[in-house]
């Protein structure tokens, strides 16, 4: 396997992490997961390839896998905790706009809520979205657009002040 920095890509593997799992534990649980088995199937990675969409994908990977296997706790995943978030405080409208926006995110069916994460916030281009989430490319946009809308819908129900502050971008086609 070729070398890469691993350290660097944490960052990533963190933010996707809690983006799934809607808690900072349970993110740390499965990049960790994810970083032994790409260690343990170091072997698969190809020369010449993304690191990061290869990294990614592994974590995704395992995400379903856990979710497959604890239909149970499904509920719970529903109700977990905010992401954590380490910046300065922003003025008050803008923390309840921001409190505002990431509950509409959060509570976005987990596929869209995946596939706009790869795509807003990780900056990965459609085609390498679809990859890291084992979907054709046509069904992840066909995610993207329904999470956009959702977000929309949320946005034309804030008071009239708050209108046309939230503009979701992204993804590389």
């Amino acid at each position: 396997m070729a070398r890469f920095d691993i350290v660097g890509q944490l960052g990533s593997l963190r933010r996707y992490a809690r983006s799934l799992t809607r808690d900072s534990a349970d993110a740390e649980d499965l990049v960790h997961d994810a970083l032994l088995r790409a260690y343990e199937r170091r072997a698969t990675f190809r020369a010449g390839s993304n690191p990061r969409a290869w990294l990614l994908a592994i974590v995704h990977n395992i995400f379903i896998d856990r979710i497959r296997s604890r239909r149970s706790e499904t509920a719970r995943i529903e109700q977990a905790g905010y992401l954590a978030d380490h910046s300065v405080p922003a003025s008050q409208d803008h923390s309840v706009r921001l409190s505002q926006v990431r509950a509409a995110f959060l509570a976005l069916p987990e596929e869209q809520r995946s596939a706009l994460h790869l795509v807003a916030i990780e900056g990965l281009s459609y085609a390498e979205a679809a990859e890291v989430s084992g979907v054709p490319l046509g069904t992840l946009m066909s995610r993207i657009g329904r999470a956009r809308a959702a977000l929309r819908e949320m946005e034309e129900g804030a008071p009239l002040k708050a209108r046309n502050q939230i503009r979701i971008v992204g993804g590389k086609s």
